[in-house]
């Protein structure tokens, strides 16, 4: 068994996008196995173990990540994680990833997915809710699909947004006020806000929404207007449902789950239609398994790579080793 301590640092941008998508179009022709995410709660946060299975990849395997919101008071990642893959035929252990980063690339990449499939415009304003770890993954991949002639910021920490900012000054960025933000032809709200953040008078007809920050329950950013009168695309219905942006307007019997339009791989492969001139769409974003073995399988044989002893008796080696 090998053990990837950074695949992050052998995979390119773009790769991992056309990955995501082909993992989303498997999703939405029903080629891939993955039940819902298993949420446990702890004293400081919560962990969640998200399996899968994708025949086109050959690939198995298992994702555990943490959300430990105080994390930062003890210098630690607010998200931590691991994923396991395991060989489809015998079941057997084949590598362990850290998937910290690989987790925030990941969810740019799913972004950069929904919005070339969804976003009406190809070219124009980008705004960004929030200035953490997942908007420094979706500012890298929206790009990529989308042309910002500007980029707005803002954060509830006008420092952390200017820092932001200035991390990223080969694009024309600059820090506004939440309304301006929100205003943008695209949108990506990366708060773990349980308060809705934006309003529903501030987006434009036409405009796009990468709503990234509800993954758990109890979890929202954007006012429940805006779902009623946009054109909503989840990644994954059970899990959008139960803890995506749409859970709270659900609970609260404000939205009906037969509103929602579908799933972004039945966008991908036509089984729904795309949106409107001039509709609002919302991708409403949980984070998927297939996302995370879609990304490690580009990692696997790549990199710096730790030789793990597993099953002594399987004619693996028993002596650990790194190796590039």
């Amino acid at each position: 068994m090998q053990y990837y301590p950074s695949p992050e640092e052998v995979i390119e941008m773009d790769v991992l996008i056309q990955a995501v998508e082909s993992a989303f179009v498997d999703h939405g022709t029903g080629r891939s196995v993955m039940p819902p995410k298993v949420y446990v709660d702890l004293p400081g946060g919560d962990f969640r173990t998200m399996p899968s299975y994708i025949p086109s990849l050959q690939t198995a395997g298992v994702k555990i990540v943490n959300v430990h919101p105080d994390n930062r008071k003890a210098g630690l990642p607010t998200v931590m994680a691991v994923t396991v893959l395991l060989d489809p035929p015998t079941g057997r252990p084949i590598a362990v990833l850290n998937a910290t980063t690989l987790t925030d690339l990941r969810t740019g990449a799913s972004a950069a997915v929904a919005t070339r499939a969804l976003a009406q415009k190809k070219k124009g304003t980008l705004g960004i809710i929030g200035s953490g770890r997942q908007a420094n993954s979706g500012i890298r991949a929206i790009p990529l699909v989308f042309e910002p002639e500007e980029v707005l910021v803002w954060s509830r920490t006008r420092s952390n947004a200017e820092r932001f900012a200035k991390n990223h000054s080969h694009l024309p960025v600059r820090v506004s006020d939440i309304e301006t933000v929100a205003g943008a032809d695209v949108l990506l709200t990366v708060t773990p806000s349980k308060v809705p953040l934006i309003k529903d008078k501030w987006i434009s007809d036409g405009a796009h929404i990468n709503a990234i920050g509800a993954d758990a329950p109890g979890k929202q950013e954007i006012d429940p207007d805006i779902l009623q009168r946009a054109f909503v695309i989840v990644d994954d219905m059970d899990q959008a449902t139960h803890s995506g942006e749409v859970n709270m307007p659900i609970q609260k019997g404000i939205y009906s789950p037969s509103r929602i339009a579908g799933t972004l791989g039945e966008v991908l492969t036509g089984a729904v239609r795309r949106p409107f001139p001039d509709e609002i769409t919302v991708f409403d974003s949980t984070g998927l398994s297939i996302m995370d073995l879609a990304a490690a399988h580009l990692a696997i044989g790549k990199g710096k790579v730790i030789d793990l002893p597993f099953m002594e008796n399987s004619g693996m080696s028993d002596d650990p080793g790194v190796r590039e």
